[in-house]
């Protein structure tokens, strides 16, 4: 569906990514910091609190390793100037979605590798469902950011390639996942609970679109919240 607007006004590029943001704060929250609870083994309050933090924290460092990153988007920031904040945020954005993408995986995998098949299959499903809605909006905020649609494709497809591996640590070392994906999966909702509340909603509300961006959060969000109660 991103690949379909060329050009797109303010107003629509802010509910696109406030949508994005409801998505992720339900991905955050129901997919990863709740299931670290319950995978957290005797002190999961604990665990869960320290990854949150954590993942947080990677994110603040990230944050001044991202304008390094300018020239894999192909977009020139030197003649532009105004486009290298607007890059900084959209590149926070999807590798945030990229972190979460791993325990994903590694929960996938773990499931198959401990031979439950049918529960792999459902846990395998929910995800792919999810991820649906989470590679759809990451689209929209990088080709209003100048990217290519051939760069675009690329870099929303490493996302996707994250879990693939996340799936493989899983599945191959089943009693070492085990043992990390608690917090593995409370570190990734930390890193996309930073993001959405440094970036993304102050982003959407800067430019007078502040009821239709917070609308369309709880679109996404119970988009999210949706697929997961069908799933569950």
């Amino acid at each position: 569906m991103g690949f379909v607007f060329k050009k797109v006004s303010h107003k629509f590029s802010d509910v696109v990514l406030s949508f994005a943001a409801g998505v992720m704060l339900a991905a955050a929250i129901i997919g990863l910091i709740l299931p670290s609870l319950d995978y957290g083994g005797k002190a999961p309050l604990l665990v869960t609190v320290i990854g949150v933090f954590c993942g947080a924290l990677l994110v603040n460092l990230m944050d001044r390793i991202v304008p390094h990153l300018h020239r894999l988007t192909g977009v020139d920031t030197e003649n532009h100037p105004e486009k290298s904040k607007q890059l900084n945020k959209i590149l926070l954005f999807v590798m945030a979605i990229a972190i979460h993408n791993l325990p994903e995986g590694i929960a996938a995998g773990v499931g198959f590798g401990t031979g439950n098949a049918m529960e792999a299959l459902t846990i395998a499903g929910g995800i792919a469902l999810q991820n649906i809605p989470e590679g759809m909006v990451i689209i929209g905020p990088m080709l209003s950011s100048g990217m290519s649609h051939g760069r675009t494709f690329f870099i929303a497809l490493i996302t996707g390639i994250v879990e693939v591996v996340g799936t493989l640590l899983g599945y191959f070392a089943v009693s070492l996942s085990s043992a990390i994906l608690p917090f593995a999966l409370a570190f990734a909702g930390g890193t996309m609970l930073y993001v959405i509340s440094d970036e993304m909603i102050p982003e959407t509300h800067a430019h007078g679109n502040e009821d239709a961006s917070t609308y369309s959060l709880l679109v996404g969000f119970c988009v999210m919240l949706i697929f997961d109660t069908l799933l569950g």
